[in-house]
């Protein structure tokens, strides 16, 4: 009876800390055909076949959904076709699996200022800068990219309407 309270906080110690380990899913775990799949889906990426290494990407969560690469690979996508919020949500999933991920800091920070969220990129800079303390490209990808700062807006022909004036037309934003 007097063992009881140890023994109970030592079971409950050990429960919390083997689940922890089980949750990390690390490389070797991911199935290998959803691996395959993403290297297939960066050989069209780089051929320029984006719609096929969407495909692949998508192809390699169906089969593991655990897989932060296929993420990563498929939010790249996203902001190659000019979709920063798609590019968010799917950093988000892979940081979700691995939150010390550095691709996937970096690319959602790029994705955030394309957005215009620059300050939020700046929170994944800290970030990045305290789990990688010196050498990461991926510092410096983020870096430049929020110097850059977010894509000017472009107005399309429709959103200026003609003044017509005696004759004269002027354009009004």
């Amino acid at each position: 009876m007097r063992y009881s309270p140890a023994a109970l906080a030592l079971a409950l110690a050990f429960a919390v800390s083997s689940s922890a380990t089980f949750s990390q899913q690390t490389e070797r775990d991911i199935d290998p055909q959803s691996i395959a799949l993403v290297d297939a889906g960066k050989e069209a990426q780089n051929s320029g076949d984006l719609m096929m290494a969407a495909d692949f990407y998508e192809s390699a969560l169906a089969l593991d959904p655990a897989n932060a690469a296929a993420f990563v690979a498929l939010a790249k996508v996203a902001q190659e076709q000019k979709l920063p919020g798609k590019a968010i949500r799917l950093y988000r999933e892979a940081l979700e699996l691995n939150p010390n991920d550095k691709m996937a800091l970096a690319g959602q920070g790029e994705a955030m200022v394309q957005r215009g969220a620059v300050e939020k990129a700046r929170e994944n800079l800290v970030q990045l800068e305290n789990i990688c303390r010196s050498g990461c490209t991926e510092i410096s990808q983020l870096n430049a990219a929020i110097a850059k700062g977010p894509p000017l807006k472009v107005q399309s022909a429709e959103a200026v309407t003609p003044e017509v004036v005696a004759g004269e037309t002027k354009e009004t934003p």
